[in-house]
């Protein structure tokens, strides 16, 4: 018999929400090898998702919400269809962001710096501060009715992960895959190390683009301060203003500090139609100027040192100055030369580091370094166009699995920017010189011809070995993350079952930064996929389409959201109108409209419970079935058809990623079709209104409408998994949790 009292007054979220997320966790059903038999055989098809790891520096956003909202449909749309589904939590140490977090506040509270605390005691804040924040943003993940496998949690910097880590490196490095070079990177001068192209923002800048005579020739720039190491002169081999001039010819030129010999070099990468169509280059502070070096074996000399201040090379003049206060200074001394032909207004996007807000400087360092290019033998492969024997790079492998559809990106037009990317992709520089992360398994011994170098998995032994003092770039331990999870490097059940995982899905930009480098590192290390499919979900804008922003002011709190109008209102929300790879708006007041949602079903059932649908008692006291095996009559049975194509269609849109269209159809049926319509036809029929309906047809409508019900609360259950598990478990009182009922089948 059904709980009458549950559907007392309207459908509060709150109410219900934590006692049914406490019931789905202690039921089990979150880790696949609890889940209940399929037709009395174990679960035989697996299906994985693993999480994209949450930064431990905050709380959840939009971004995340969304993230959540998807990959729960699809997790519980597999589970409800029979298959052994694992979605694996975790999160990520940010290392950059994380320490610089924890930092700040230090400065801020006790006025000290980490080199004042020490390494040990830095480190020992920041886990801290990692443990408070990962326990913040989980309870948050539940808050949304993410059905994760909290058993199997993971952290990029726990004791497993640390162990993949360390094994993925000295294989690279046995490999010849990692390398310790000089190569120009980023540089934040303000945070004191080097950042990745993903952690560069480039703002807008208003600021002055001078025209200098150099010699015969005027050359432009906005970065004065950096010329004082301009000794070559660019054009391009085909341009005829300048056949006059030969590659390699010298000439002298007056300078900022005097005359300096001057070398003509000839390359194709200069744009003729930019500004006069010659350029100085500057090699150690410029990734364009540095290649130009690189291929004509040009010399570099370093102006700006490492905390942004100009160099003694510069001159007593104008050596120790930070760039900004150089920068007019040396304006003024070319004017004063006659050296300066004309100034314009000039904006520009100028690159800063995400984190402190720095300019980042362009530096030539010693770093870390993969190898992309370098081909190696293959030793292990489950690929289609790979066999063990070829010798391949990290690129030939990445592409591979793309170009032969192993890996399908949705939507797949990104393929064509992965394949971009990849083609033109460099060096990865993995090294940072930051305290939190995981420290660079190498370790030195002696100095000059003599020093030892040792890679391993473990510190060596014996005395006088020093570890690197760097770590690694964060993106390289959550590149291994779709199998770390699982237990690599160990033989674990989990990898062999688990992995490659279905699903990766993700915000599409970090498509370079972490997904071509999952790829990277799967194909590499296990000879193996890391998924079959890659879904990219948008960014979530504002109701005006603007980025949210502290800035702006319109940053919407999905927390808030679920604490107002509940969690499947919340997902909802970011589910309808929320296709593969676009921006979508959001607004409070469409948060609010599935709310409304929410309560339109709980009422239906309310009325569906008070017409007798469910069953219930006669005036004789005895119990009425309200069966769906009831003879239907024919108006019935197009019902019955009608909600076939329903499901049919559902079912589809699901399996081809159209999660954005299956919540739509789903939420305008009900209301639309069977509330507004069905519904009301219904009352006549069950209520024998007009003294027409006979008691079989009486019957039959509560049997279709009980079908009706029933299947739609298991459609919907995906999208909105608190309402629909409310009514199914502890009203309808059914045997076994909505999240585990059989998805519907159609005809």
């Amino acid at each position: 018999m059904a709980n009458k009292s549950i559907l007392d007054g309207g459908y509060e979220p709150t109410k219900f929400e934590k006692a049914i997320y406490d019931k789905w966790e202690k039921s089990g059903y979150f880790t696949p090898e609890n889940l209940p038999l399929v037709d009395d055989q174990p679960r035989k098809e697996k299906y994985t998702i693993v999480v994209p790891p949450p930064n431990v520096t905050g709380t959840l956003h939009m971004g995340h919400a969304a993230m959540l909202a998807i990959e729960d449909v699809l997790v519980r749309f597999e589970r409800m269809r029979g298959k052994a589904t694992l979605w694996l939590p975790g999160s990520d140490s940010a290392s950059i962001a994380t320490q610089s977090k924890v930092e700040k506040e230090i400065l801020k509270t006790e006025k000290k710096t980490r080199h004042d605390l020490g390494r040990e005691e830095l480190l020992k804040r920041v886990n801290a501060f990692a443990l408070v924040s990962k326990a913040t943003i989980f309870s948050q993940f539940r808050s949304m009715g993410s059905s994760l496998d909290w058993s199997r949690e993971a952290y990029t910097m726990d004791d497993p992960r640390n162990l993949a880590v360390s094994t993925a490196f000295k294989r690279m490095f046995d490999d010849g895959l990692i390398y310790r070079g000089h190569r120009i990177v980023n540089w934040d001068p303000k945070g004191q190390t080097t950042i990745s192209d993903d952690e560069v923002v480039y703002k807008e800048e208003k600021t002055k683009f001078y025209y200098f005579k150099y010699g015969p020739f005027t050359i432009g720039t906005a970065r004065p301060e950096t010329k004082f190491g301009d000794k070559y002169v660019v054009m391009h081999p085909d341009d005829k203003r300048y056949t006059d001039f030969k590659h390699g010819q010298k000439m002298t030129v007056e300078w900022i500090n005097g005359p300096i010999e001057a070398t003509v070099i000839k390359d194709s990468v200069i744009d003729m139609e930019f500004g006069t169509g010659v350029m100085t280059i500057t090699p150690w502070h410029s990734k364009e100027d540095f290649e130009i070096a690189k291929r004509h074996n040009l010399d570099y000399e370093q102006i700006i040192d490492k905390y942004g201040k100009l160099l003694p090379v510069v001159g007593e003049e104008f050596a120790g100055l930070k760039i900004k206060d150089a920068r007019e200074k040396i304006v003024e001394k070319l004017r004063n030369k006659g050296l300066v032909e004309k100034e314009e207004d000039y904006t520009h996007n100028i690159a800063t580091a995400e984190r402190t807000d720095g300019f980042v400087e362009p530096q030539i360092m010693e770093q870390w370094f993969v190898d992309v290019n370098k081909k190696i033998e293959v030793k292990q492969t489950n690929l289609k166009n790979i066999k063990v024997g070829e010798k391949k790079s990290l690129k030939d492998l990445m592409l591979s699995v793309v170009e032969s559809g192993e890996i399908k990106i949705n939507p797949e037009r990104f393929e064509k920017t992965y394949i971009h990317w990849v083609n033109n992709l460099h060096d990865w520089c993995i090294s940072r010189q930051i305290w939190f992360g995981h420290r660079i398994p190498v370790w030195y011994r002696g100095e000059g011809d003599t020093k030892e170098t040792f890679c391993d998995v473990n510190a060596p032994q014996g005395d006088g070995w020093v570890q690197d003092e760097d770590t690694l770039d964060t993106w390289f331990s959550s590149a291994l993350w779709t199998f770390s999870t699982l237990g690599w490097p160990n033989e674990t059940e989990d990898l062999k079952n688990f992995h490659p995982t279905n699903v990766l899905e993700t915000g599409y930009d970090i498509l370079p930064f972490w997904v071509s480098r999952m790829i990277l590192m799967s194909t590499y290390l296990l000879g193996d996929i890391p998924f079959k499919h890659v879904y990219f979900h948008g960014l979530v804008r504002d109701q005006q389409g603007r980025k949210m922003s502290k800035s702006l002011g319109n940053i919407i709190d999905p927390v808030t959201l679920i604490d107002k109008y509940g969690a499947d209102a919340t997902r909802m929300s970011l589910l309808v109108g929320n296709a593969a790879g676009n921006d979508m708006k959001l607004s409070e007041d469409k948060v609010k409209g599935y709310k409304h949602f929410a309560n339109k079903i709980w009422n239906v059932v309310k009325f569906a419970e008070m017409k007798g649908v469910f069953g219930g008692v006669n005036e004789a006291g005895e119990e009425i079935i309200v069966s769906d095996e009831i003879k239907k009559v024919d108006k019935d049975e197009l019902l019955l058809r009608e909600l076939d194509d329903v499901i049919r269609e559902t079912t589809k849109d699901l399996e081809n990623f159209n999660l954005h269209l299956a919540s739509d159809r789903l939420y305008q049926f009900f209301w639309k079709r069977f509330a507004d319509e069905i519904v009301e036809e219904s009352k006549v029929i069950i209520e024998n209104r007009e003294n027409q309906s006979t008691p079989d047809e009486i019957m039959s409508r509560k049997s279709t409408l009980k079908i009706m019900l029933e299947t739609q609360l298991k459609l919907l259950h995906p999208f909105m998994p608190f309402v629909t598990e409310v009514i199914w478990s502890e009203f309808l009182e059914k045997e076994n949790l909505l999240m585990v009922a059989p998805w519907p089948e159609f005809h």
